[in-house]
């Protein structure tokens, strides 16, 4: 009786102890740094903003999964302004339709640079930041995939943190003659969430979010353009499931190794002859 009693303890234990690390395994293997992972914009969206601005200071918001558009000149910066959330790893990508191949006069170089609230160039880990145009192209896509948008970092440190980004798209090759040419350009900004691998231990004060925009007649704020689940509140993420599940398989080892050494419930010493 007491022997099927323990191994029916056993059985109880090794199941539990196969179901948790089944629960938490996808939780890891989520967040594979896949450059080809990112989100896409949500059926319904509602269409983006149809210039942008010139300036750090006049960048025209938009939210994550917009097609934001704008006619510029070439030669023009053109800038738009996103939010980066906590876990985010943002994707930027920007398609440039090229003037009328017969009013060129060569090859042109565009390029795609990504600044944080601080206005400190981020890294692309992944994409075409630069590319070169051929004199017969009809258009170049770029992009840029950054690293995941961390809670907190080091003041020394430029890592990317919660709060406004900006998109800066400009041609940086060109053959002076083809200066002022008109050209579209279609930008469009994703994110994957990387999920509880990129925590770290303290967050943010407040996110790095500039102020009022000059550029917007109607008094447009760049603060404006935040998720629209507001900012992440930093205290709840995917840790503390690992640290629960933890604690549950903690819970269940204990059980399942009380249930191998206790004794059997008789007396250890056994008269002789029985």
């Amino acid at each position: 009786m007491r022997t099927t009693r323990r191994n029916t303890v056993r059985r109880v234990c090794v199941g539990a102890l196969l179901a948790a690390v089944t629960l938490l395994t996808p939780a890891g293997t989520a967040v594979a740094d896949d450059p080809s992972a990112s989100a896409s914009p949500s059926e319904g969206e509602a269409a983006g903003p149809t210039e942008a601005g010139t300036t750090f200071r006049t960048a025209t918001p938009v939210r994550q999964g917009q097609t934001a558009t704008a006619d510029a000149s070439t030669g023009d910066y053109l800038y738009w302004a996103f939010p980066g959330d906590t876990g985010q790893r943002p994707t930027v990508r920007a398609k440039v339709t090229l003037p009328e191949s017969a009013t060129r006069h060569g090859a042109s170089t565009w390029q795609v640079d990504v600044y944080d609230g601080l206005r400190r160039r981020q890294a692309c880990v992944y994409g075409h930041q630069t590319r070169k145009a051929a004199p017969d192209a009809g258009t170049v896509e770029l992009s840029c995939v950054l690293r995941t948008v961390r809670a907190w970092s080091e003041p020394w440190a430029s890592d990317p943190l919660p709060g406004t980004y900006y998109v800066r798209l400009t041609v940086v090759g060109l053959a002076e003659e083809d200066l002022g040419l008109p050209f579209h350009v279609e930008t469009e900004v994703t994110s994957a969430d990387q999920g509880g691998a990129h925590d770290v231990d303290g967050t943010l004060a407040e996110p790095l979010v500039p102020g009022v925009s000059a550029a917007s007649a109607q008094g447009v704020t760049l603060s404006g353009s935040e998720p629209e689940d507001g900012w992440s509140s930093g205290w709840w993420t995917s840790r503390w499931l690992w640290t629960a599940g933890g604690a549950a398989l903690a819970a269940l080892a204990g059980v399942f190794g009380y249930s191998l050494t206790r004794g059997g419930g008789r007396p250890s010493r056994v008269p002789p002859g029985v």
